[in-house]
């Protein structure tokens, strides 16, 4: 029987399980779904066989994870265009480096077990026992994931600006250059070998099914694309992700989320979510 001390305890811990259900699978929906289901499992479980609460509750979230993940790839593969994670609106409050969409990018290329590893101890700070318990592993196993995925990591790392500022500039700066068809303005700001990658989920019109790479080619992309958004959408910088983000909304309703990989210099890198389905949390 669930006791009002057992509800007390799985809500304190829920913010944490909910981290690590996002970062593992880069849906919140699903995440949510991963949450409700270690509640239930939570409310079944005797006491006594609990030692601790926040390992416990972490395991129970990280197994259903990568048991979801065994199906959520073969999904991945046939989708239309483009993956990617689901935009969330964020606050001060969270790790801008570990929740970007850029990261969360970089993590799918991680296999499932190799995932859970990094997350749990370099971003929630589990031991190397605890992690090896949690995913059901050797921890010798364990340590050789983890350095697998650390290696990966760090040469393919994403550019991150040297503040929210900085970034906010840049943002700022491609929607005055798009507004007003600067294609030049535009340019000056994008690396080189800037790519977008858009995604649609095969439900929004005007989302490239490839990525367009180079400056030249994705400014004509955006200021094409502003000459021809319809009348009445408005643009909004928002913390999405961790990051200052554009939102584009038509009577209230998000269109499109634009997020930015920047050095604080230039933008290296954009992602644009226009798949209905992930943009409610926004």
């Amino acid at each position: 029987m669930m006791t009002p001390v057992m509800e007390e305890a799985f809500e304190a811990h829920r913010p944490t399980l909910q981290a690590i259900a996002y970062r593992m699978l880069g849906s919140a929906a699903e995440a949510e779904d991963i949450v409700q289901e270690a509640w239930l499992r939570w409310q079944a479980t005797p006491r006594d066989e609990v030692r601790s609460e926040r390992a416990f509750l972490s395991t129970v979230v990280t197994r259903l994870c990568l048991d979801h993940l065994k199906s959520a790839r073969a999904t991945r593969e046939v989708y239309p265009g483009p993956w990617l994670p689901e935009p969330v609106q964020t606050d001060a409050g969270v790790d801008p480096e570990t929740i970007s969409l850029a990261f969360l990018v970089l993590l799918e290329s991680l296999s499932p077990v190799e995932r859970a590893v990094y997350l749990l101890h370099e971003v929630f700070g589990y031991s190397h026992a605890e992690v090896a318990r949690m995913v059901g592993k050797e921890e010798a196993a364990c340590r050789q994931s983890l350095h697998r995925a650390r290696e990966h990591i760090q040469a393919r790392r994403p550019r991150f600006a040297p503040s929210k500022q900085a970034h906010e500039r840049l943002v700022l700066g491609f929607l005055s250059a798009c507004v007003s068809g600067d294609l030049e303005s535009l340019k000056h700001l994008l690396a080189e070998d800037v790519t977008v990658w858009s995604d649609g989920g095969g439900k929004a019109r005007g989302a490239a099914t490839r990525p367009v790479r180079g400056a030249d080619s994705v400014a004509r992309l955006y200021i094409g694309g502003a000459k021809k958004a319809a009348h009445g959408v408005v643009p909004e910088i928002i913390e999405v992700n961790g990051w200052p983000a554009l939102v584009l909304r038509l009577q209230g309703v998000v269109l499109n989320v634009i997020t930015f990989e920047t050095d604080g210099e230039r933008i290296h890198a954009i992602r644009s979510v226009l798949n209905p389905d992930k943009l409610v949390r926004v």
